[in-house]
């Protein structure tokens, strides 16, 4: 359905984040935009037709990131292509998302604070913060809260984000082992994906973090797949009918439909071997470096 266009269009563009949760409280017709990767498609294909915009791109403080000792604090407005070239070490699995982004030229302008707001399941940057259990940060005319990710998503493109607040930033804590993330798509490059996962090791714990994405509702985690039972003591013991076990639960914690990319049987297969090859990898990745 075509959106009717406003009558009449507002612009701010605050100097701060305060001064932008105050617009939006005065102005709750305003849609914030950063990079306007996903709102301007809207736009362009009549889909959306806000009343009001609020310029985030003024705002300095979102498009810095900071190191917090254990993890780091990503400014919402800071983009894709910064994440893949200043965190990859930090972050990987993150990083590794941000990679399948779009184009070089989304990747440059589209902000992980803005597939959050999105909500999309499909969103990529969703099943990194799942798996390495990620906490939004979110600015209130009375201050901040904090919401752990696996709490925000409550429904397809909808969030814990109440009307009048704006997304500041996501603390996502430091790798301590291998982490991965694999995306099925039609094509190689500038795709929405067919399923997506990913997996977190922490080497210092002995857990596992999931995330699946574009296969349910919400971005989801495998809760039963994470709590398998892995030869932390005696490594050689990892097998091929481990992995496989692991994939069959990663599938079975999906919730996918039918729709024009893929069949639900498609995408739980796919999680499956998705899943199986991520564990692979970051089991031999995690005792290479133990030289065990």
């Amino acid at each position: 359905m075509t959106a009717a266009a406003p009558t009449r269009f507002g612009f701010h563009r605050p100097a701060a984040v305060d001064e932008a949760v105050r617009l939006l409280a005065e102005h709750p017709e305003a849609v914030p935009v950063a990079g306007g990767t996903d709102l301007m498609v809207a736009v362009n294909y009549r889909l959306a037709r806000p009343e009001a915009m609020l310029d985030l791109t003024g705002l300095a403080e979102l498009r810095e990131w900071s190191d917090e000792g254990d993890a780091v604090r990503i400014g919402s407005g800071v983009p894709y292509a910064r994440i893949t070239a200043e965190l990859a070490t930090v972050l990987p699995g993150l990083a590794a998302a941000a990679r399948t982004v779009g184009s070089p030229q989304i990747r440059n302008r589209g902000t992980l604070g803005g597939n959050l707001a999105t909500a999309s399941p499909a969103g990529d940057g969703h099943p990194p913060l799942l798996a390495t259990g990620a906490t939004v940060e979110i600015a209130t005319t009375t201050g901040l809260r904090y919401v752990p990710v696996h709490e925000f998503y409550l429904g397809p493109k909808r969030s814990a984000l109440r009307p009048g607040e704006l997304i500041t930033a996501v603390t996502v804590p430091k790798a301590t082992g291998p982490q991965q993330f694999l995306k099925v798509g039609t094509r190689n490059a500038m795709v929405i994906a067919v399923c997506s996962f990913a997996l977190a090791l922490d080497l210092e714990t002995r857990r596992l973090g999931t995330g699946i994405g574009s296969a349910g509702p919400v971005p989801l985690t495998a809760p039963h797949a994470e709590a398998i039972e892995l030869p932390w003591a005696v490594p050689g013991r990892f097998d091929d009918t481990l992995t496989a076990e692991f994939g069959r639960r990663v599938a079975a914690a999906a919730q996918p439909i039918d729709d024009v990319r893929g069949t639900a049987e498609y995408r739980r297969h796919a999680l499956a071997v998705c899943a199986a090859r991520a564990l692979r990898r970051a089991w031999t990745a995690a005792h290479e470096r133990t030289g065990r």
